[in-house]
């Protein structure tokens, strides 16, 4: 495969890894001569070290599976793992204002594409795409909510069941009332419609404008030999 022709997927994988591998390498050395440059410097990097198993474990699913994820899949889920691991926790990112808000409108997207690949799966059709781009869009924009609201669902048990403050209901030890402290989850409600949303609106002008396209949507089998000369 030649370099000019890596799939966008692969171009984020290899600048997610080499920043990661990048991050142990330097703040690993600072940590190891005493000086480190973060609170919990040793769980960040452990974080981090998570982070480049997850990097690589779309291709050791597509190898063990035999198929290929969607691209758009990737490319969103590249993104979020990048923003949430390497910027949020590596380098603490999350103290940038909405932040989180940011992830969750990424992390929709990525599940809201992966709703397309569900409906394919559900239908018999292979010409969804062609025949029911609506329909396809409509059902990945309610899957990347769901997803969203189910979020939401396990914060708050998490929170009852804990004490966690997942839903920063609490905050400098004082208790927030009212419309205070419903902000956080429904903002972060609000991110998520507006994420899957996105998603949805791009995969519906995609398959609209070109059918085809929807090969970027859905996941697609190596026995096809779909993707031998084909790359997005």
């Amino acid at each position: 495969m030649k370099i000019s022709r890596l799939r966008l997927s692969t171009w984020l994988f290899i600048v997610t890894l080499v920043s990661m591998i990048g991050y142990i390498g330097y703040y690993g050395f600072w940590y190891f001569k005493g000086q480190p440059k973060f609170h919990n410097q040793v769980l960040l990097l452990i974080e981090v070290v998570v982070g480049i198993l997850i990097s690589v474990l779309p291709f050791i699913i597509e190898k063990i599976g035999n198929f290929y994820f969607p691209q758009i899949e990737l490319i969103f889920f590249y993104i979020f793992l990048y923003m949430s691991i390497f910027l949020g926790s590596g380098l603490q990112f999350y103290g940038v204002p909405f932040w989180d808000k940011y992830e969750h409108v990424f992390s929709a997207m990525m599940l809201a594409g992966l709703g397309f690949s569900i409906f394919q799966g559900l239908m018999n059709s292979r010409d969804n795409a062609r025949r029911a781009p609506f329909l396809m869009s409509l059902f990945a924009f309610a899957f990347g909510t769901a997803c969203g609201v189910f979020w939401e669902l396990y914060e708050f048990t998490a929170d009852g069941l804990g004490g966690l403050n997942l839903q920063r209901y609490e905050q400098a030890g004082r208790m927030l009332v009212g419309r205070a402290a419903l902000m956080d989850t429904m903002t972060d409600l609000i991110a998520d419609l507006a994420g899957a949303f996105l998603m949805a609106l791009i995969g519906y002008l995609l398959m609209k404008n070109d059918p085809s396209t929807s090969r970027y949507l859905v996941f697609k089998s190596k026995r096809q030999n779909f993707f031998s000369s084909s790359y997005f």
